[in-house]
This record gives C-alpha cells, sequence and structure tokens, in this order.
C-alpha cells in the first residue's frame, strides 16, 4: 500500500506543478459560478422551492458544483487521455509487465489529482460564492467530515466510469467520441446543469438511481444536510455500491482486455 500512496503523492505534485493553469481554472470556475448562481436566482425567484431546495441551497449547489468540477472530473479528463493514448500506442504493454495492479495505480494517480484539484480549484470559488451569496453551509462540524467522505467515494465513481470509457480504446481505433459521450451523460445526470431533484417524475428516479447522481448529486445533498441517520447511510451505500461495482466491471474488462489484446500502433 505504500506504493500505491506514493503514486497518489505524486499524482497530487504533478498537478501541482501547473500552476498557470490552476490559476485559469479558478477564475473559469468562479466566472461560471456567477453566471449560474444568477441563472438560478432568476429561476428560483419564479418557482420558489424547486426541487424542494429554497434559494440559499440552490446557490449552494451551484458553487458546490463549481468547487468539484475538477476534482471529480464532471467533464472528463485526469488520468483519461492518458490511459487512452497508452492504450493506442501500444505503451500499456509496458504498464502490464509491471509488478502493480493497473487499475490500483491509476486509481491512486485520480485520488492524488482529485485531492489537488479540490484544494488548488475548490476552495477559491466556493469562498468567493459564499462571500458574495448567503448560501446553506453545515451547521453541524460533523457534515463536513460526512461530505469529504461523500466527496471521496464520488471520485472513486468518477474513475471507475471514466476507466471503462478508457478501456474501451482496446477495441476502438479512437475512444474520443466515447470519451465525449460519457462527458456528456455526466454533466447532465451528476446535477451539473440542474439538481437532479428538480427532475420531473420517472426521468428523476430514474437519474437519481444512475452512477453519474454518486458524483455531485449525493456529495451536494450531503453538504446541505439533507440526508440524516439512516438517510446519511443509504447515501452512502449507494455511492459504495455503485463504485464497488464499476470497479469490479474494470476490472473484468481489464482481464479481457489483456487476454486478447489488439494494440493500435504496435
Amino acid at each position: 500500500m505504500r506504493l500505491y500512496a506514493a503514486v497518489a503523492v505524486s499524482g497530487f505534485k504533478r498537478y501541482a506543478t501547473y500552476r498557470v493553469a490552476t490559476v485559469a481554472g479558478v477564475f473559469t470556475n468562479t466566472v461560471f459560478g456567477f453566471i449560474l448562481a444568477y441563472t438560478y436566482t432568476a429561476l428560483w425567484d419564479e418557482r420558489p422551492h424547486l426541487g424542494g431546495y429554497d434559494l440559499a441551497q440552490a446557490l449552494t449547489f451551484v458553487w458546490l458544483g463549481q468547487a468539484l468540477l475538477a476534482a471529480v472530473a464532471l467533464m472528463g479528463g485526469g488520468f483519461q487521455e492518458e490511459l487512452q493514448e497508452r492504450i493506442r500506442s501500444g505503451d500499456i504493454a509496458v504498464d502490464l509487465y509491471r509488478p502493480v495492479d493497473l487499475q490500483l495505480w491509476w486509481l491512486a494517480t485520480e485520488l492524488g489529482r482529485a485531492l489537488f484539484q479540490l484544494l488548488g480549484r475548490g476552495v477559491v470559488p466556493m469562498a468567493v460564492g459564499a462571500l458574495v451569496f448567503e448560501l446553506r453551509l453545515p451547521a453541524s462540524p460533523l457534515t463536513w467530515l460526512w461530505f469529504l467522505l461523500s466527496v471521496v467515494l464520488a471520485v472513486c465513481v468518477g474513475f471507475a466510469v471514466r476507466y471503462l470509457v478508457s478501456l474501451a480504446a482496446f477495441w476502438l481505433l479512437d475512444g474520443t467520441g466515447l470519451a465525449m459521450l460519457s462527458g456528456l451523460l455526466c454533466l447532465f445526470f451528476s446535477g451539473m446543469i440542474l439538481p437532479l431533484n428538480v427532475f420531473p417524475g420517472q426521468l428523476g428516479e430514474i437519474a437519481r438511481a444512475l452512477p453519474w447522481a454518486a458524483m455531485l448529486q449525493v456529495p451536494a445533498d450531503v453538504f446541505l444536510e439533507e440526508h440524516r441517520g439512516p438517510g446519511l447511510l443509504r447515501a452512502f451505500v449507494f455511492q459504495a455500491g455503485w463504485a464497488v461495482a464499476l470497479l469490479a466491471a474494470g476490472r473484468a474488462l481489464q482481464s479481457a482486455a489483456t487476454r486478447k489484446v489488439v494494440v493500435q500502433g504496435g
């Protein structure tokens, strides 16, 4: 485990070197936070308590989305492009010969990256949002710990989804289209565009049962203290269940790929 801890630290340090990109990301997240915040304000003025949220909760949801956008990689990115390129070029053969678990290696890298993005690109936009708007911050200090746990599980679910998408490059000449489709599905079904509580009827029930809900909607509701007691436990079980299921699917697909590999370009 010390090896994977070192890999996670290396992932953190790697992204910490991109300081200009981090500043640009903070600026972008903050600008989009303001755009969405004023849009939500207009929407909630017309429909108070839409989706069960009051305006303060809705605005908090906006800024949580911006804080977690890069950390959970809601628009894709992170290790995904690098892994797909290694598969396409044939460098993945070197990775498979290493005496380490391929999936755990990339998961450790992703956890290090996510921690840096949460601190580097998440804290400042959230702080700016709290200074300008009236947000609903947790009343209990314990909620902050539950929220961080929920974020870790969200990162694991996001990694598992993108790992599956990346492994498709073993069979596809170009995985870009699938990666774009995955990113669009994540934006819509995670709640990044609108909270899933707003979705009507069966669409809302289906959306809240999909794995993307575990990446933003659930952590946001934990932060907003919408889940308490048994409800909080159910939220964690939901996230952990999807993480385990998708990681297991990724391991199965990885085994299938390594049994019959067609290396593109090598």
